[in-house]
């Protein structure tokens, strides 16, 4: 069993650069059966406990419209994550893998995302099933899942662009 902040064998840790703020707003909070990370789902289940995402003012008529979905990409802010391992073993075995080919919680930037199942929406609140995060975990966004989301914005350019490499340019510093 995995301990909190453990260090597994093999396990890399670094020392974080300074933050940088990137000026995000917690738009809301969600609430969930679970009060530890020893006990929270490595994956939400659409047959999942019903969990509540309350939307916080002024955000409440961004609400407007999504209950035509019947999927949602949640994304919020992974509060009580470490932040500090490149390396990680998930198995606790000693074989290690890079932090970016996880859907680990431990990231420099601990955003999770869950793809949610839309039970039912009342006032600022939204029962969804499909969640894997602590209770009291803050909400960033919420968005139609792509899968089911049709463009509403007329096409553009970039639309239709498909099987072409595009280079990406070196900033200088």
């Amino acid at each position: 069993m995995v301990r909190l902040n453990e260090i597994r064998q093999n396990e890399v840790v670094v020392t974080p650069p300074a933050t940088v703020d990137a000026e995000l707003v917690f738009i809301g909070r969600i609430s969930t059966p679970w009060t530890s990370r020893m006990e929270t789902p490595r994956q939400g289940r659409s047959d999942g406990p019903v969990c509540t995402i309350e939307i916080f003012e002024p955000w409440v008529q961004a609400l407007a419209g999504v209950e035509r979905f019947e999927r949602l990409e949640v994304l919020y802010w992974l509060h009580q994550s470490r932040r500090d391992l490149v390396l990680q073993s998930p198995a606790s075995n000693g074989e290690v893998h890079g932090t970016f080919s996880l859907r680990s919680p431990v990231r420099p930037n601990p955003i999770g995302t869950s793809i949610v199942a839309l039970e039912k929406i009342e006032g600022n609140r939204l029962f969804v099933r499909g969640l894997d995060c602590l209770d009291g975990t803050p909400l960033i966004d919420l968005k139609p899942d792509r899968t089911l989301f049709k463009p509403i914005a007329p096409p553009q350019k970039g639309d239709f662009e498909t099987g072409q490499v595009h280079m990406c340019k070196k900033i200088d510093d």
